[in-house]
């Protein structure tokens, strides 16, 4: 039986999937050459940029061109973009220090998932079945759940980064004047805070459950020696 010949290393890289993540990353560094000077089209590229994170995971599985390579270049595209906007934000409110702790709370969390994932030998770092926490299993195990808590806190800084006033001022203050002026906004404002405590709350779970994996991976090691 003929076997399927090998892919080359070109074609990997010019997968559909990764096309659209190289895409993403030239958005990105448009939105954000931009996004003092034209907030509103920064917040279109960046949502946009956002939105193709979950087109090119479905084209991957639609094409059968899921690759290690484009899973680890949306990681970083999303940690990226996410921790500039962060950033930007920390300046333009007090305490800036609660944007910088979100910041390294994601990508410590993301990081340490990532390496213990490896340290499993498992495929994606979605894998999470093994896991004791119901809150851990729910947001990788269902989709439509980890895309609302994603969507809700991308959208809840991209909302920060267009209300924020030229002096820096509390954070809370701002979210609550602005909700007062506009109902649309105070409507957002409630579902979008939820998915985004979510979300931060499953990034404390998943740092916790990646640091006992490599905690225990160290003891094994010591055991076997």
């Amino acid at each position: 039986m003929a076997k399927n010949p090998k892919p080359r290393k070109l074609t990997v890289y010019l997968y559909i999937p990764n096309i659209i993540g190289y895409i993403r990353v030239l958005m990105n560094i448009v939105a954000f050459a931009l996004c003092f000077s034209h907030k509103n089209l920064f917040s279109v590229l960046y949502f946009l940029s956002f939105v193709c994170d979950g087109v090119d995971g479905w084209c991957a599985r639609k094409f059968n061109q899921v690759s290690t390579f484009g899973a680890v270049l949306d990681m970083v595209t999303d940690r990226i973009s996410t921790a500039c906007l962060l950033v930007i934000l920390s300046q333009q409110y007090r305490p800036g220090l609660v944007f910088l702790s979100l910041l390294a709370l994601d990508i410590s969390s993301h990081w340490l998932q990532m390496y213990s994932t490896f340290l499993l030998g498992k495929a994606s770092h979605k894998d999470v079945k093994d896991s004791s926490s119901w809150l851990f299993k729910l947001y990788y195990g269902n989709r439509m759940f980890m895309a609302f808590c994603c969507v809700a806190c991308e959208v809840l800084y991209i909302i920060l980064f267009l209300i924020a006033e030229p002096h820096n001022e509390s954070v809370i203050d701002v979210l609550l004047h602005a909700s007062k002026q506009s109902f649309l906004l105070s409507a957002l404002v409630v579902p979008v805070l939820f998915g985004w405590a979510i979300k931060q709350t499953v990034n404390v779970i998943q740092m916790k459950t990646a640091a006992d994996v490599c905690v225990l991976h160290d003891i094994n090691k010591k055991q076997k020696s």
